[in-house]
């Protein structure tokens, strides 16, 4: 049995109604910032209980415009965790700041215990990363920010739909970025980036921004950029909104059976701590396992299209050397490095294709 890691072949398989709402807006020739992406704008701040959205080119776009707009410059500090996508550091980057690292914990996100480590008086800012569809530890993070007068932008590319006792991303800090890459939960044909803020002035200055500072056609009053949500992915991005709530209940669903199934592997195979109150919505479903590189293969090896979320922290990587950082230096994202595993869970897998998955990572510990 072959068991996918990408659902697109099955998510659009029928595709005539995507097409026919595409069509409409080629005929018409309004290709930016047009009506479906100011609807699309609205649903996706009514999804997550908020009253602003601002769709920029892609979620990168989406943090690093957020620091900007929220006074972040050459020669800051913005804490993170090298325990990421490289987009969350690079962001940081771009936005003239100098990334900052904090290890993870064992949820694969931020440990809020050692923040206040790394604050110095040049800190401007926090970036928690809502990693895997896990919320960083934000009742703990934001008092921290307040104490120290820090700005904080959630990295919520991976956590659509996510929420802490009920309150979701950009409920807590200064504003939260969301990506809408074909691989999300909530996801449109190509890039795409969200910004969800409850603050309409940092939300006019993002407006302003992402369209070369234009207050009309002829006219700037600042010098902007060009990084507009592309209309045609709002359609698509209107048509799939709907299944959100489908697509997070199905993924939670499969996150569940795993656990229970895989429970009884421990140390062999270790379920992350869920904490309470979480609502995580497995954008990955991730483990740490013994003998990962062997597990890997046998999954593979079996038409399970398991694969590894990262392989190698941030602060290894080439990119990074500048900071000075080197192995040893946060132990936990490095374990990571060489633990985790990430099993398919998305929302089209069939009961036999999760099935056959649990019974073939039994299959490894039990009979080897």
């Amino acid at each position: 049995m072959r068991v996918p890691f990408s659902y697109l072949d099955r998510q659009f398989a029928d595709v005539d109604a995507y097409l026919e709402d595409v069509r409409k807006v080629v005929v018409r020739g309004d290709f930016t910032l047009g009506p479906e992406l100011q609807e699309f704008e609205r649903r996706f701040a009514s999804l997550h209980g908020l009253p602003h959205a601002v769709g920029v080119g892609t979620g990168t776009d989406a943090i690093t415009m957020a620091l900007e707009m929220l006074g972040v410059q050459k020669g800051d500090e913005v804490i993170t965790t090298p325990n990421t996508f490289i987009a969350t550091v690079g962001a940081i980057a771009m936005s003239g700041a100098r990334p900052v690292f904090v290890d993870s914990e064992d949820g694969f996100v931020i440990d809020p215990n050692l923040i206040e480590a790394a604050i110095t008086p040049r800190t401007r800012a926090i970036v928690p990363v809502h990693y895997t569809g896990n919320m960083a530890d934000m009742p703990a993070i934001m008092p921290i920010a307040e104490k120290h007068g820090l700005t904080v932008v959630e990295d919520a590319a991976q956590a659509i739909g996510a929420s802490i006792d009920g309150k979701g991303p950009g409920s807590w800090g200064a504003a939260a970025a969301f990506s809408l890459h074909p691989l999300k939960n909530l996801n449109v044909w190509s890039d795409g980036g969200m910004i969800l803020s409850r603050s309409s002035e940092l939300i006019d200055k993002l407006r302003l921004h992402r369209n070369h500072g234009l207050v009309n056609r002829d006219e700037s009053v600042v010098f902007g950029r060009n990084c507009r949500f592309d209309n045609i992915q709002a359609v698509v991005g209107n048509r799939l909104i709907a299944e959100t709530d489908v697509i997070t209940s199905r993924r939670i669903e499969n996150g569940a059976r795993y656990d229970a199934a895989f429970a009884g592997l421990a140390p062999h195979l270790v379920v992350p701590r869920r904490r309470p109150g979480v609502k995580h919505v497995f954008h990955l479903y991730v483990v740490r396992v013994e003998r990962r590189d062997e597990l890997l293969k046998f999954l593979q090896d079996r038409g399970v299209e398991a694969k590894i979320h990262y392989p190698k922290p941030i602060h290894l990587m080439p990119a990074a050397a500048y900071l000075g950082y080197g192995e040893g230096d946060f132990p936990m994202a490095e374990a990571h490095g060489r633990t985790a595993l990430t099993l398919p869970s998305h929302q089209h897998l069939t009961e036999e294709e999760v099935a056959y998955t649990i019974a073939t990572v039994q299959e490894f510990f039990n009979g080897r």
